[in-house]
């Protein structure tokens, strides 16, 4: 059937469809495949009548290039429905029912590209003369993309895929307007594409998807289904794709149910694989997924299967600064608890290769998961000495004055740790903690008062400190004010035994009444804190009681 060329393309489709619809009774060979085709052309005629009810329709790029590849497909069909009208099939049958089978794909395709474009909104954007804000053009861009992924040719939803990371890269909020769209599920079904360019593709717009906090959990919701193409991604893609999956990987590893599924699919070893000959920055985010899954204790043996200790040591002491940092952190997770671990670590030169990161790492961040994966160490009193032995302590001084209050709780916590021995206690107060541990209880953040009041409680215990306690007016003021029940979240116990370390002093204790630590003790006792009855009893309770009423 020949169709006017300068017809639009609805009246082309209709025509060749209400021709082939005649025709279908006429055929004598596969006639219950012809019979199904008729029904799916059915089926594309409302969708087209749908399509016509769009004004823009006939402009709208999307649908002209769809109705195109629709008359192309009723075009060949009516040339097959010719051939199986005659009695014998002269190319054979085989052949016959191949192109049948095609043609039969084609128009489910048409259907289903028909029935997104109908759904998008696109053709209703069309309509709109101008977008009233930049926020509309990014929406309706948005839209345009979304559904050109999901219609037409590999190639067509390749330049597709261009432009829409070409939109994302641009600023956070074109991200999160392109999630509202509904971006996510188009990305992760485009990963089922053969083009490995696609693919790649796809694992870049979704490794940016990643970088805005707002839209992770969409990503998250995509579970193992997302999960599994990403850990494929990090056997057999590119050095790119697999760089950018570990980004991704990185938002989806907060959870246990995600960190399991790795941790049993063998997504471990593909990480640590890539952290020992990836490209530096996938080695960096490889480290970083990594530090998120040793948080889980579930998969942790999975990390000592894989002789994990040796490789993320290796990359501390040689990779980038976030490779390093990241490395540090996972090190940092992975001993929490765990004195084998510990002990591994030290013996493969974690203790000179944590050193050496202190003096070098250029980013507070990195600092704070350093001076934490000090403290953990330091909690195992063996390799406490060799910490003290190493120079540690000036290096804990350093990071208290930090002006990070992540590396200033940590250093606190590292310090108390550290407060095992009467010589240690006595190197940390000449090398210069006791003053800036004092300035913590006056922090903001309740958990900076609990930390320094934490480390004090251990300084406390020699002579020297008491006396550089003693000497900062406000330390003793500040040490009874943490002793105030309504002061939640601090244990008391820590402000109770720095005050009972300085009570045998006749004018610390003056300092203690006047500031009201008689009040609270009382209530404390109640609450049977470690140590209050004892204090309130040293500070003459029974003597004092008359003059401070019970509030």
């Amino acid at each position: 059937m020949k169709v006017p060329e300068d017809d639009d393309p609805f009246s082309i489709s209709n025509r060749l469809l209400v021709f082939l619809s005649e025709q279908i009774p006429n055929t004598n060979n596969f006639k219950g495949k012809w019979a199904f085709i008729k029904s799916k052309l059915s089926t594309l005629q409302t969708q087209l009548l749908d399509l016509s009810d769009f004004p823009s329709s006939s402009s709208t790029p999307l649908a002209v290039d769809l109705l195109h590849s629709i008359s192309h497909t009723l075009n060949d069909a009516v040339s097959l429905c010719q051939k199986c009208q005659r009695a014998g099939l002269t190319e054979g049958k085989l052949k016959t029912q191949s192109e049948l089978d095609a043609v039969l794909a084609k128009l489910n395709r048409h259907i289903s590209d028909s029935e997104i474009l109908i759904r998008s909104g696109v053709l209703q954007d069309g309509v709109v003369s101008t977008s009233s804000t930049k926020k509309d053009a990014v929406r309706v861009e948005s839209r345009n993309l979304i559904t050109r992924l999901q219609i037409g040719t590999t190639e067509s939803k390749n330049l597709a895929l261009d432009s829409l990371l070409g939109l994302l890269r641009e600023d956070d909020k074109n991200v999160m307007i392109a999630v509202a769209q509904g971006v996510v599920p188009v990305l992760v079904g485009s990963l089922d594409s053969s083009s490995l360019e696609m693919k790649e593709k796809t694992v870049a717009a979704i490794a940016r998807v990643s970088t805005v906090e707002s839209s992770k959990h969409v990503l998250i919701a995509e579970g193992l289904l997302l999960l599994n193409h990403l850990l494929r991604v990090l056997e057999s893609g590119s050095g790119f794709a697999k760089e950018k999956a570990c980004i991704a990987l990185q938002a989806l590893t907060f959870s246990k149910e995600n960190a399991t599924a790795i941790g049993s699919r063998g997504g471990i070893s593909s990480l640590l694989e890539i952290c020992e000959a990836g490209t530096p920055g996938s080695q960096a985010f490889a480290a970083g997924v990594l530090k998120n899954l040793a948080c889980f204790d579930e998969i942790k043996e999975n990390f000592v299967e894989e002789n994990a200790v040796f490789v993320l040591i290796g990359l501390a002491s040689s990779g980038t600064a976030l490779a390093q940092e990241n490395s540090i952190g996972c090190l940092c997770n992975l001993v929490s608890n765990d004195s084998k671990l510990k002990l591994l670590i030290v013996n493969e030169g974690g203790i000179e290769c944590l050193k050496n990161f202190l003096d070098s790492s250029p980013n507070p961040k990195g600092l704070e998961v350093a001076v934490e994966f000090t403290m953990h160490l330091a909690s195992f009193t063996r390799i406490a000495e060799s910490l003290v032995a190493d120079g540690f302590i000036p290096r804990l001084v350093a990071a208290l004055n930090c002006g990070v209050l992540g590396v200033r709780l940590a250093a606190a916590k590292a310090v108390f740790e550290l407060g095992f021995s009467s010589k240690a206690r006595k190197e940390m107060g000449e090398c210069g903690c006791t003053v800036p541990l004092v300035k913590m209880l006056d922090g903001k953040a309740v958990e900076e008062k609990e930390a320094g009041a934490m480390a004090l409680s251990r300084l406390m215990l020699y002579a020297g400190n008491k006396k550089v306690f003693k000497k900062d007016e406000m330390g003793i003021v500040n040490a009874v004010l943490l002793l105030d029940p309504l002061i939640q979240n601090l244990d008391k116990k820590y402000p109770v035994s720095i005050l009972s370390e300085l009570v045998h002093s006749k004018k610390c204790r003056k300092q203690m009444v006047a500031a009201g630590a008689c009040v609270h003790l009382q209530k404390l006792v109640e609450m049977n804190v470690e140590g209050a009855k004892k204090l309130l009893e040293s500070l003459g309770r029974g003597k004092i009681w008359g003059v401070f009423a019970r509030p």
